[in-house]
């Protein structure tokens, strides 16, 4: 503040010095700095008593807002004016930590893949509602369903009798992802007759894959997610040798066979050579909730298996994700549960992908830049 002396009277007037010194003491509570060194502080006006700021988030799915925003007000009220009218405007910017050269994907900020030790734990439901989630809170997302032997993705979205376009990128034919409920998403169902079977040796889902990659025109998008088929293999090993990835979710189910399955998913990804980091792990048919009763949990297929691994791994778990039966109709209907009006699932895929989306921010600020791995083989 700057002190005007008169005769009489002394008038304070507020500075953009001293609100930034003052939000200089309002930490990012993910990252661990306050939020002018962070450089998330913006477009300072000051007229009298009235202040008002842009706060540059790092995901449109900060679950946070709100306390950071009040945060900030606390902070111009006690240190520089008790007076003020503050306002706060919450904007976001999604960060990446990719230091490749860009050649594959320029556009895509974000790569998540999310991987299951075994088939059946519902990875493409949580893929799919992922991707919603993090896209009805603002972001630019795409799906890109690599399940070459089992593509469920154009069924969950309602796409199954779509078929991509072609555009012409630079004299180089590129494929039109298709968009449903604000995301872009691509499959090899798209692409095939749903009722052949993909008899294909692993190099050519291989090859499949890298097309997906380097064929298909994403555009510019804060997060790519990829739906990976079940297991350790070559599609698995592709990915990582292609494109450089954020990190992974794993998904399992409460079972301890499930649970086994995961843990190779994760010593896989953890291994030296490979070494992508991991976003935590999420329980998939955690417990089951009626319709009638949605406030009851009947765990039947037991308790804590997904956080049990997380502990185990010393990762973040994500969350349980209940068996409701709008679950598993959206899914069948291609109107997945983050669109459809039931709340147990809708809130369960919203506080995921709020998490995930937290926890690649706290990726790209606290870890080694993303670049693609060789691998050796």
């Amino acid at each position: 503040m700057q002190e005007i002396t008169g005769n009489l009277t002394k008038v304070y007037m507020i500075t953009k010095e001293a609100v930034l010194e003052a939000l200089g003491n309002v930490q990012e509570p993910d990252l661990g700095k306050d939020l002018v060194t962070l450089n998330m502080v913006q477009d300072i006006e000051i007229d009298g008593k009235n202040v008002s700021f842009t706060v540059i988030l790092t995901t449109p799915a900060c679950p946070l807002k709100e306390m950071i925003e009040k945060a900030c007000i606390n902070a111009i009220r006690l240190l520089v004016d008790k007076e003020a009218l503050v306002t706060v405007r919450m904007n976001a910017r999604v960060n990446s930590n990719r230091k490749d050269n860009k050649s594959m994907l320029p556009g895509v900020k974000n790569i998540i893949v999310v991987a299951s030790g075994k088939g059946g734990v519902g990875k493409s439901t949580v893929s799919v509602n992922l991707a919603l989630g993090l896209a009805a809170e603002g972001a630019s997302v795409g799906l890109m369903d690599a399940d070459i032997y089992g593509p469920s993705v154009p069924i969950m979205l309602g796409i199954r009798d779509e078929r991509p376009k072609m555009r012409d990128n630079g004299g180089k034919g590129m494929i039109v992802p298709i968009e449903r409920f604000g995301i872009k998403a691509m499959s090899i169902g798209l692409l095939i007759d749903e009722k052949q079977a993909v008899i294909w040796r692993g190099p050519m889902a291989s090859s499949a894959i890298r097309q997906f990659v380097s064929d298909v025109d994403w555009g510019e998008l804060d997060y790519l997610i990829i739906d990976l088929p079940p297991g350790t293999g070559d599609v698995h090993l592709t990915l990582v040798q292609t494109i450089p990835v954020t990190g992974a979710v794993i998904v399992t189910t409460p079972q301890p066979v499930a649970a086994a399955d995961a843990r190779k998913a994760i010593m896989m990804l953890k291994q030296q050579q490979i070494n992508v980091p991991i976003l935590g792990v999420v329980e998939n048919m955690a417990y089951f909730t009626p319709a009638e009763l949605p406030e009851n949990k009947y765990y039947i297929f037991g308790k804590g298996g997904g956080r049990l691994i997380a502990d185990q791994f010393e990762l973040p778990f994500l969350g349980e994700i209940p068996i409701v039966q709008s679950i598993r109709e959206g899914g069948d209907r291609g109107i997945p549960a983050v669109v459809n009006d039931e709340p147990v699932s809708q809130a369960a895929f919203a506080t995921l992908a709020q998490t995930v989306a937290r926890n690649i921010a706290i990726r790209n600020a606290d870890l080694e830049p993303t670049k693609v791995m060789e691998v050796a083989g």
